[in-house]
């Protein structure tokens, strides 16, 4: 590990974002990162203000990401991008090709196309890639994980994956529907922004979980909420490798729930539960009727009982951004393994081939729905 904490910079992620801000406390939660420059917005005020107001060098705060990339050479060890999906790839392609390790948020961009650009440019600037999907740091999250690796749940077959979200339907106290980023409004040709935004999370923990590759898919899509045009729920049957059967439901016009997120996983020795908004327990099925709920103080917990883990004793529940800084230490880590000579990724930070056969089922998703028939991911 390296002593000093690592060099970071943004570009995107400034006050008015929707992540930024959680980005920037998750990366230096546990010291393994430095937030010192940033390119934070195209409004050279807000990205100014925003620099500000978490304490950089005013030198080191850019309102061009094409002059922080020119200028910041050399002086970092990753740069994080944090823009709207649509411009992932060309600030992406020309930080990999100006020399920076690249952190992005998922789903790393907006076509399977794209990805696999990104990846050879990576891979012959001899640069590392890792895109956050923090879901996957919580600790139970890891425990299931573990527990499927180990057999414990048997041969999976089902999983099913709700992600409910009411955001698209929901009314401000005037009655006025509450409009979010433009960007998240412009669905593109290959797949609809809800899935690149919010669907990503479901099949990257499918893959995350078991590693199966998705072979196949059938899907509806509707536009149900106060944006008519923009697709807002989805519902799709995934077929993946070794009989693997998924269904997968995502929705921004689901009444009632601000984050529904739900995962339910089926082997024949056992299954397992988790909730979103009670993370910090995992309920798990045994073959002969025994029903566990097990959490970070249970005996037989062997991954989120770790010291990593326990910023805060079990029962005081850790959350959102505690997951999310569990996935910027695994960077951390797989960026200094890259930096040695070895292999980066590892159970929780994946080669970009996941994030290239995510973009590839969910564009599956959108032919399948216009044929109204089951389409190959590949």
């Amino acid at each position: 590990m390296k002593d000093s904490a690592l060099k970071l910079g943004f570009i995107g992620g400034g006050l008015n974002s929707a992540i930024g801000y959680t980005h920037k406390i998750a990366a230096q939660m546990d010291n393994r990162w430095e937030l010192v420059s940033g390119c934070f917005s195209r409004d050279p005020e807000v990205s100014r203000d925003t620099g500000i107001n978490w304490a950089l060098n005013e030198n080191r705060i850019f309102h061009d990401w094409r002059e922080f990339l020119a200028r910041e050479r050399g002086k970092l060890d990753a740069v994080a991008v944090l823009t709207p999906i649509f411009s992932h790839t060309e600030v992406i392609l020309q930080a990999l090709e100006a020399g920076y390790h690249v952190i992005s948020e998922k789903p790393l961009t907006g076509t399977a196309e794209q990805a696999h650009a990104i990846a050879e440019m990576a891979q012959t600037h001899n640069r590392f890639v890792g895109v956050t999907y923090n879901y996957t740091g919580y600790p139970m999250l890891r425990e299931l994980q573990s527990m499927i690796k180990e057999g414990r749940l048997g041969r999976i077959h089902q999983i099913n994956i709700h992600t409910p979200l009411e955001g698209y339907l929901k009314l401000d106290s005037q009655d006025h529907a509450i409009v979010p980023q433009k960007w998240r409004l412009e669905d593109s040709a290959k797949a609809p922004t809800i899935s690149l935004d919010l669907g990503t999370h479901a099949f990257h923990m499918v893959n995350f979980l078991t590693g199966e590759t998705p072979l196949e898919t059938i899907s509806t899509m509707q536009s149900c909420g106060n944006f008519r045009g923009v697709i807002d729920n989805v519902s799709a049957i995934v077929e993946y490798s070794n009989q693997l059967h998924c269904n997968i439901w995502y929705s921004k016009a689901a009444l009632g729930h601000s984050n529904g997120l739900r995962i339910w996983i089926y082997g024949d020795k056992g299954s397992a539960e988790w909730f979103q908004m009670e993370p910090e327990y995992l309920i798990f099925n045994e073959q002969h009727g025994r029903r566990l709920i097990l959490d970070r103080a249970n005996p037989d917990v062997r991954i989120a009982n770790q010291n990593r883990y326990t910023r805060f004793k079990a029962g005081h529940p850790a959350g959102f951004i505690e997951a999310f800084a569990n996935y910027y230490a695994d960077l951390a880590d797989s960026l200094i393994r890259f930096t040695e000579g070895n292999s980066p990724y590892c159970d929780f930070v994946q080669p970009l081939s996941v994030s290239e056969d995510i973009l590839r089922t969910m564009e599956a998703m959108e032919r399948s729905t216009h044929s109204r028939t089951w389409e190959k991911v590949r």
